[in-house]
C-alpha cells in the first residue's frame, strides 16, 4: 500500500517531487506509525464490512479501526465479535484485493486472544488492537493480553492505547496518570505503534463540546492536556511515540457562525473555487485548520469517523518543496558540527542543531507521504484525489 497510490501514476508524477513510498504490514515500526494518516474508524456491526473496508482501501485509506467499543451499542458487542470473525474469513478469501493497516477497539483485555483466536487463519489480516481508557493500571492488562495474542497468533500485533481517561485532564492527577503511562507504554515500547488521543471523552467531563468552526485547540482544558501529553510521551529524544490527533466530528454544517477558515487565494490560483465552496459546505475548513494545529503540536495523523476527512488530512500531510528543502539542507553531512545557513527559498533561517529533530521528522513525513513540486499545494493534492 502507499499514499496516492488511488491515482494513476502519471497524476502522482506530476504532484510529486518525491513519491510516497510503498509499505506492508510487516514494514518497520516507525513507518508504520508516521503512515497511519487519517485512521478511519467503523463500527464493527457493519452488515457488509469487508466491502466497506475494500472500497475504501481504494479510495486511499491505508488505516482503519473496527470498533468494538463507543461506536455499537452494549448489547451488540457479541454480535459485533461474530461479525468480525465472518468478515475477516470473507476478506481472507478475496484474491488479489488491496487492504489496509486493520484494528480492532476492543472494550476489555480478554477479548483481544480470544478475537485473535476466533480470525484462526485471517489473523494475518490484522495488525493490531486500539486500547480504550488507557492508564498504567487498567492498560498492562491490555498489553499482556496482547502480547499472549501476538505469542499464539505468530503475529506481530500492535498496540494503539487511547489516552481519554478523566485523570489525564484533572490537572491535580494529570503529572501522576501521564508518569504511569509512560512506564506501561515504554515496558512494551516494541509493540505500541501509537497513541491515539480521545479528545470527546476529554470534552464529555466537562460537558463539552466544541462547534464546527472551533478546532480541539479552542477549548483550552483540551489543549492543556494535548500539551502535556506531547511533553511527556511525544518528545523527539528517543523516548517518545506517534501521537496522532483528535477526532473532527462534522461533516456537514447547516449554519455557520464565524467566517470560513479557508483563504480564497490558494482556490483561485488553482482555479478550484468549487472545491473551497464544497469543503466549507461540509465543514471541511475547520478540519484543515485542525490538521494544521496538529502538525504543529507535534501530532501525526488523525482519527476520523467520516470517509469525506480522509484526503484532507493525507493531503496537508504532504511534506511541501520547501519543507523538504530545508530538512535536506539541515540533514547534510558535512552540517554534523552546527551552524546557521539560509535557507534555498531565502526566506528564513535554518540551525543545524536545533532544527535536527524537526528535520528527521519532516523526512520520515517525506518517505510515507511524499515531497509535493515545487508548485503543488495542498490544493492540487485535494483535487487530484477526489474519486472522479
Amino acid at each position: 500500500m502507499r499514499h496516492f497510490g488511488h491515482i494513476a501514476p502519471e497524476v502522482r508524477q506530476r504532484l510529486f517531487h518525491q513519491e510516497p513510498c510503498e509499505f506492508t504490514t510487516d514494514s518497520p515500526a516507525r513507518l508504520l506509525s508516521a503512515a497511519l494518516g487519517a485512521t478511519l474508524y467503523s463500527p464493527a456491526t457493519r452488515p457488509r464490512l469487508a466491502d466497506d473496508i475494500v472500497k475504501q482501501a481504494g479510495n486511499g485509506v491505508v488505516s482503519m479501526v473496527l470498533c468494538l467499543e463507543d461506536s455499537i451499542d452494549d448489547a451488540d458487542v457479541v454480535h459485533g465479535e461474530e461479525n468480525l470473525v465472518r468478515q475477516f474469513a470473507d476478506l481472507a478469501g478475496r484474491q488479489g484485493v488491496g487492504l489496509p493497516l486493520l484494528f480492532i477497539r476492543v472494550r476489555v483485555p480478554e477479548q483481544i486472544p480470544d478475537l485473535a483466536r476466533r480470525l484462526g487463519p485471517a489473523v494475518r489480516l490484522l495488525s493490531g488492537f486500539v486500547m480504550p481508557k488507557f492508564t498504567e493500571e487498567r492498560g498492562i492488562p491490555f498489553l499482556e493480553a496482547l502480547t499472549t495474542a501476538g505469542t499464539e497468533s505468530g503475529r506481530r500485533l500492535f498496540a494503539m492505547p487511547v489516552l481519554e481517561s478523566p485523570e489525564l485532564l484533572y490537572q491535580e492527577s494529570r503529572v501522576e496518570a501521564l508518569e504511569g503511562i509512560f512506564r506501561a507504554v515504554d515496558k512494551y515500547r516494541d509493540r505500541v505503534l501509537a497513541l491515539r488521543l480521545g479528545v470527546t471523552d476529554f470534552c464529555s467531563s466537562y460537558g463539552l463540546r466544541r462547534a464546527p468552526d472551533m478546532t480541539a485547540y479552542d477549548v483550552q482544558i483540551v489543549a492543556s492536556v494535548i500539551a502535556d501529553v506531547v511533553n511527556m510521551l511525544g518528545r523527539a529524544d528517543g523516548t517518545g511515540f506517534t501521537v496522532t490527533g483528535p477526532v473532527w466530528e462534522y461533516f456537514r454544517v447547516p449554519e455557520r457562525m464565524f467566517k470560513p477558515m479557508l483563504r480564497h487565494s490558494p482556490f483561485l490560483e488553482g482555479q478550484a473555487v468549487e472545491l473551497r465552496e464544497r469543503l466549507i459546505e461540509h465543514a471541511m475548513d475547520g478540519l484543515l485548520r485542525e490538521v494544521s494545529l496538529d502538525q504543529a503540536n507535534g501530532l501525526l495523523g488523525k482519527t476520523c469517523i467520516h470517509p469525506s476527512h480522509v484526503l484532507p488530512v493525507h493531503a496537508l500531510s504532504v511534506v511541501s518543496h520547501e519543507e523538504f528543502s530545508d530538512a535536506a539542507d539541515i540533514l547534510r553531512p558535512e552540517r554534523g558540527g552546527g551552524g546557521v545557513l539560509r535557507s534555498a527559498y531565502t526566506n528564513k533561517m535554518n540551525e543545524v542543531k536545533p532544527h535536527r529533530a524537526w528535520a528527521e521528522r519532516t523526512m520520515l513525513r517525506a518517505e510515507v507521504f511524499g515531497v509535493a513540486n515545487e508548485d503543488v499545494g495542498f490544493v492540487e493534492l485535494l483535487a487530484a484525489g477526489i474519486p472522479g
